[in-house]
């Protein structure tokens, strides 16, 4: 393969082990006219591992708006770039949207060189469901706006995987167990391919307890995989609704009770609507 140039490659780098990398990846780095990299200081140690030698342009999150046009201008100009996050798949919770974004509106081929992923690997080894998931990143780093987005994601039924870093990590999976409980089935992994690689599981109160009591599991870089909530048949669910109901509109006005039924029960508030009203019609219970 010659890389053509013209051309911007996302290339995915290790997030731990260097021998992760992949030839496809070694090949582009040592192909292309220059590397932009979230940290020099990062990136230069792996290029000089792999015997490459090739300019380095810093690309942040603090001062990417500021240079995609020059390094647009350097591409259209003929150049070949490279971009690399600090390790893994750039633009995963790493810098790299706007000048991707930029680059396909001018016109520029972009081409994926896929790799190591912290969130693929931790829900390929968690033992929780994959078919359906959802990637948060990292989650606020104040308690509570970090507890307002877990109990707005409460409720979901597919699988949840959040990034964490060390100095939040107790206290994130704290408000974790508060907010899902301490039951909620999940997996912590922590230092991926990393020589103090641990997967921590079963549940978050078990995860929690490790935490405090070997002060070692924080430390590090962490991926939580959570399992979602069971959904429940739509036959439960209309019966929860019709006892909730029942409930509810001995107290108080049947807009009120569905109201609160429809939040509490994650249901269609039209559709809760509907049934109080037939329950209170008496054709409710027994369709």
């Amino acid at each position: 393969m010659s890389t053509k140039s013209g051309l911007l490659y996302v290339v995915a780098t290790p997030i731990g082990n260097l021998a992760d990398i992949s030839l496809r990846a070694q090949q582009v780095l040592s192909e292309v006219d220059f590397i932009a990299a979230e940290d020099t200081r990062r990136t230069r140690p792996l290029l000089n591992h792999l015997g490459i030698s090739k300019p380095i342009i810093s690309v942040h999150e603090h001062n990417e708006r500021e240079r995609v046009e020059s390094l647009l201008d350097k591409i259209q100009a003929g150049e070949s770039m490279a971009l690399v996050s600090d390790a893994g798949t750039p633009l995963i919770s790493d810098p790299g949207y706007h000048l991707v974004r930029e680059a396909r509106e001018h016109g520029i081929t972009v081409i994926p060189v896929p790799g190591a992923c912290a969130l693929v690997a931790a829900l390929s080894v968690s033992g929780l469901p994959t078919d359906h998931f959802r990637f948060e990143g990292f989650l606020p780093s104040k308690s509570t706006a970090r507890k307002t987005r877990l109990q707005q994601l409460s409720k979901e039924s597919v699988t949840l995987v959040f990034y964490e870093s060390s100095h939040r990590i107790s206290a994130a999976v704290q408000d974790m167990v508060e907010v899902f409980g301490a039951g909620r089935e999940a997996v912590l992994a922590r230092e991926i391919t990393k020589m103090y690689e641990t997967v921590l599981g079963n549940t978050l109160g078990d995860i929690l307890v490790r935490l405090q009591e070997d002060s070692n599991q924080s430390k590090g870089e962490f991926v939580l995989v959570i399992k979602g909530i069971e959904k429940k048949s739509d036959k439960n669910n209309i019966e929860d609704a019709d006892n909730l109901l029942q409930l509810l509109l001995k107290e108080m006005p049947l807009k009120s009770a569905s109201k609160v039924a429809s939040t509490y029960l994650g249901l269609s508030k039209n559709e809760v609507y509907q049934r109080a009203l037939q329950l209170q019609s008496g054709q409710g219970k027994g369709d």
